[in-house]
């Protein structure tokens, strides 16, 4: 960017900042330009929503308010709009829709949002609503009474999801996401199309993504926690991760053995199992494209060194630390 002073190429600059917001104060990374001659800062709209992003995310984390990732994905397990979920929960026509664009709900709006992602308390709300006829409320409780026994029929697999992923609640060390399987899931199919990586190499491509992702919009893809471990950043559970996707036939893991005596394990995608792009946003699919193409052709060996220089993985080693997608905003090789 250049500077409207000058005309020169303007530095970008991070540095700590307390932001207030609803008479808190939050320390985020502040993002902007400076002109080096005047001295003066200068921010773009996407540093203004980075910025912005990180005290909105600071303020839900800690005052337990769904993201708007979450308030979405409730209203559509109903397969409900936005304006029929507001009339069912007794708000304003289009304040659900306002929560999903961004808006923060108020702590008691967030609380109710929470509730009715429970099958049995929609149910008792729908119930409840006087302005719905008696066919419609007996077409949303039918979906709902469905959704629950889903859940039911699936719950030892859903649990054994939860446990996998970690089953936390959205904060930095998620990403600002809660763990999502299903997206993370389809990550490592899109790897494995696309490059066939070991597990080493599978495992540094995750976390490349996912803090790439956080870098530029202040939230992750999959909502997975990443360790710092000897071989580099890793997923938490990757070894149960990726041995859940291969005895569900998601993708293969070969093995492989080499002439120096070790084995590795190689992901393949499977002809039957293409990688489902649906499931992602444009800057998400942007993001896992410019990954799998800046590091096609880096060698496991070399992918390992390029993590170990990375802040992410120095700061938190010795302890096997989990790792703050805040040091995405220092990642040096992406």
């Amino acid at each position: 960017m250049k500077s409207p002073i000058t005309g020169k190429e303007m530095i970008l600059t991070k540095e700590r900042r307390s932001v207030d917001f609803r008479k808190e104060s939050f320390e985020i990374v502040f993002h902007c330009y400076k002109c080096e001659d005047s001295g003066e800062q200068f921010t773009t709209t996407a540093l203004d929503e980075i910025n912005t992003n990180q005290v909105y995310n600071q303020y839900r984390a800690k005052h337990n308010i769904p993201f708007p990732d979450e308030i979405i994905g409730i209203r559509k397990m109903y397969g409900l709009s936005a304006a029929k979920m507001s009339e069912i929960l007794g708000l304003g026509i289009n304040t659900y829709r306002q929560y999903e664009a961004g808006e923060i709900p108020s702590t008691a709006n967030a609380k109710l949002i929470q509730m009715v992602s429970d099958p049995k308390v929609f149910i008792e709300m729908t119930e409840l609503c006087t302005t719905l006829d008696d066919k419609t409320k007996a077409k949303y409780i039918r979906k709902a009474q469905e959704l629950a026994e889903e859940r039911q029929r699936t719950l030892l697999d859903r649990s054994l999801k939860e446990y996998l992923s970690g089953g936390h609640a959205a904060d930095i060390y998620s990403g600002y996401r809660n763990p999502c399987f299903e997206k993370f899931t389809e990550m490592v199919v899109f790897f494995a199309e696309k490059i066939s990586p070991f597990k080493t190499k599978m495992n540094k491509l995750l976390f490349y993504a996912d803090f790439l992702m956080f870098r530029e919009s202040c939230f992750s893809i999959s909502g997975m926690r990443y360790k710092a471990i000897s071989m580099g950043p890793v997923p938490n559970n990757f070894q149960g991760l990726f041995e859940y996707l291969a005895n569900r036939n998601e993708v293969d893991i070969l093995m492989t053995e080499f002439p120096q005596g070790y084995t590795g394990e190689q992901f393949v995608a499977r002809k039957d199992r293409p990688f489902n792009a649906s499931l992602f946003t444009a800057k998400e699919l942007e993001t896992l494209e410019k990954v799998a193409a800046i590091f096609k052709e880096t060698s496991t060996a070399d992918i390992i060194k390029l993590s170990h220089s990375e802040e992410a993985w120095k700061k938190n080693q010795k302890e096997k630390s989990v790792i703050s997608y805040e040091f995405a905003f220092e990642l040096h090789h992406i």
